[in-house]
């Protein structure tokens, strides 16, 4: 396929790192030929659910629960949101299919999202749901 060259301002390339999807979409171009062109990209997975889904089908998790992860320290708390097919929607609206890259989005470094994110309204963390047979 042949590439041509344009010019975009800082706000249009500001909006295609924003709504790019991490590990699917490497490039610009990516981005805009699903915005555009409503077609997938060339490294997009076929993946329509994320790796909460199941949680939310086993009712562990709700579609809209909030994520938090605190960092006391740093005096800084980082909110995320389970949607109903299981990815997790930063507040900028980019979604990513398993916690640890969502993660890391906020941290800046490699980080099990699994342990650290905890379910704000029941208070544990994606982990404690993924263990629990349902006997507690």
């Amino acid at each position: 396929m042949a590439f041509r060259k344009i010019d975009v301002d800082d706000d249009v390339f500001d909006f295609l790192v924003r709504n790019a999807r991490p590990f699917e979409e490497p490039t610009p171009n990516d981005v805009l030929r699903r915005v555009l062109l409503h077609s997938p990209t060339s490294g997009a997975s076929a993946q329509t659910t994320g790796a909460l889904k199941p949680l939310i089908d086993a009712g562990k998790l709700r579609p809209g629960d909030k994520l938090v992860h605190h960092q006391p320290r740093n005096r800084r708390t980082f909110e995320a949101r389970v949607t109903s097919d299981g990815f997790i929607e930063l507040p900028d609206g980019r979604r990513f299919a398993k916690p640890s890259p969502a993660l890391k989005e906020f941290v800046g470094h490699q980080i099990n999202g699994w342990d650290h994110w905890v379910v704000d309204r029941t208070g544990r963390t994606l982990t404690a749901l993924k263990e629990d047979n349902g006997d507690a």
